[in-house]
């Protein structure tokens, strides 16, 4: 018994130390939004100071390359959420002809090094003599995580009860009825799932802006080039206001699940 409790222990405090390593970048990087720099780079702690949430303003590229990442990730979760629920629903429920092939070429898509994918869609559009800027990289983000979304939605299609649907039908519903009354609302939280990790998966992409961007500067690209001469303390204020809006995502999230059940 003696030996089970010490064991125990010795999970849990594991456990928390993993917890705390994998926090710790995170909590520096909310501390040095808060330093009171003096200098162009923000590496040691200088004191304290509110001044620069006031100054967000201070660098024009960074606030537009922050905006240029939410509204890639924004039309990015629209595109694929649509599209990889329609997906999702089509790979879970039916037996067609090329599915084996489409889900290779998902899992292909997956488990592929971003560096592939960012240099074939490079290629692609240096070779069709297509500008590069925006609209390419909202293509290759939205190629890039719509196999995402779309073996999310399925893995939550397979586990649904036919019978349900089959049950409305015989009540008289209709099929787009029964769609929306019933498989809708069964398969809203692989929806959901599969839309945050696009938007999450957009939002911080590197590797694939990088060679579909052209001149367009999004918030990873801005702080990649910022290295060179200093990162300023707005960039960990705006790295600690995505990171606030992730943790009110997953605390609604856990609330409102818990309420249904």
């Amino acid at each position: 018994m003696r030996k089970r409790k010490l064991a125990d222990r010795l999970l849990f405090g594991y456990v928390w130390l993993i917890i705390a390593w994998l926090f710790l970048p995170i909590a520096v990087m909310i501390a040095f939004g808060f330093n009171d720099t003096q200098s162009k780079s923000n590496v040691s702690w200088q004191g304290f100071t509110f001044k620069w949430w006031g100054r967000l303003d201070e660098y024009p590229d960074l606030t537009d390359a922050m905006i240029n990442s939410i509204q890639l990730a924004v039309i990015c979760v629209v595109i694929t959420t649509v599209l990889g629920t329609l997906m999702g629903l089509a790979l879970g429920r039916y037996r067609f002809k090329g599915q084996g092939a489409t889900n290779l070429i998902m899992f292909a898509a997956i488990s592929s090094p971003e560096l592939v994918m960012g240099a074939s869609l490079l290629s692609l559009f240096v070779s069709t003599g297509v500008d590069m800027g925006f609209t390419t990289a909202l293509i290759a983000h939205v190629l890039f995580c719509l196999s995402f979304v779309a073996i999310t939605v399925r893995a939550r299609v397979v586990g649904l009860d036919p019978s349900l649907e089959e049950a409305a039908r015989d009540l008289g519903a209709s099929t787009w009825t029964t769609f929306w009354r019933i498989t809708f609302p069964m398969i809203l939280p692989g929806v959901v799932a599969g839309a945050l990790l696009a938007f999450a998966l957009s939002i911080d992409d590197f590797v694939i802006t990088q060679f579909t961007s052209g001149a367009m500067q999004t918030f990873p690209l801005w702080i990649w080039g910022a290295t060179r001469i200093g990162v300023p303390p707005q960039v960990n204020i705006l790295g600690t206001l995505i990171f606030a809006v992730g943790v009110a995502i997953a605390v609604i999230n856990s609330v409102t699940a818990r309420r249904r059940t």
